[in-house]
């Protein structure tokens, strides 16, 4: 195996049939004083797991909310499945949103609701030709895809933190995304349980034929899910590859996040 790792440039990026997120010469600040992205350039292919590691304040959150369009970002471009984010309307927007999946640290579900309220809202609102009895089968398949059929009428309050995971992620999948954003999917989490939410990203990997953008600072979460993984330093891209390639890298920098 080459251990040499790619030192991409920031320039243009070559897009084909099987590219969901095409970034070519991002740039993003917060005031004249604070630029957070330099020029990022990156792809993610149909199907593709991709991790983003880098410290904190090296922009990774920043771009996925570009991508999502929560970020209006300054230079550059972003097309997700071939529509380019910028000039979108809010409609658009919004209709484009329904192609993605969003898993943030706390999982933002309604606590007001019960599992099976919350799995509901999104296909009620999304697709109201379902039937209730269409809508409770279709909440009933996600929850055991997660494992989690018998928390159905549970409260999120009596959920632990892996279950409300386990929810927030069936409640996304429940509208059958192309594209899936993990913000630290298992921060706050034991081991355990950390790996249990990893391996059901692969899981949801296999089965949906997602591709992912997985934000992390669990280089275990990192190991098991990353197909590739792109390490930003003050806000491009430092170097990116398999795993194995940047663990052994000559870079001791980029080591130093396998160590």
């Amino acid at each position: 195996m080459n251990n040499e790792v790619t030192i991409p440039a920031t320039g243009q990026v070559t897009t084909d049939k099987e590219t969901i997120v095409l970034i070519e010469g991002l740039y993003k600040s917060f005031g004249e004083d604070n630029p957070v992205l330099k020029g990022v350039a990156l792809t993610v292919k149909k199907g593709e797991n991709l991790v983003l590691l880098g410290r904190s304040g090296s922009g990774k959150s920043i771009i996925i909310k570009c991508i999502a369009g929560l970020v209006t970002y300054d230079q550059g471009s972003i097309q997700v499945m071939g529509t380019e984010i910028n000039g979108l309307t809010n409609q658009q927007l919004n209709e484009l949103r329904l192609k993605m999946g969003f898993l943030f640290q706390n999982a933002a579900l309604y606590d007001s609701m019960t599992v099976r309220e919350n799995l509901a809202f999104p296909l009620k609102r999304h697709s109201p030709e379902k039937t209730e009895q269409e809508v409770t089968e279709a909440i009933t398949a996600e929850l055991e895809s997660v494992g989690l059929a018998e928390a159905i009428d549970k409260m999120p309050s009596e959920l632990s933190g892996g279950m409300r995971k386990r929810v927030g992620l069936a409640r996304t999948l429940i509208l059958n995304p192309l594209l899936m954003l993990y913000d630290e999917p298992t921060t706050g989490l034991d081991t355990i349980t950390s790996r249990e939410i990893s391996e059901l990203i692969l899981q949801i990997q296999q089965k949906n034929k997602t591709s992912s953008i997985i934000i992390t600072h669990d280089m275990a979460c990192a190991r098991l899910t990353g197909d590739r993984i792109v390490i930003l330093e003050n806000g491009i891209i430092h170097a990116e590859g398999t795993y194995d390639e940047l663990a052994q890298s000559k870079d001791t920098w980029v080591r130093s996040f396998f160590t």
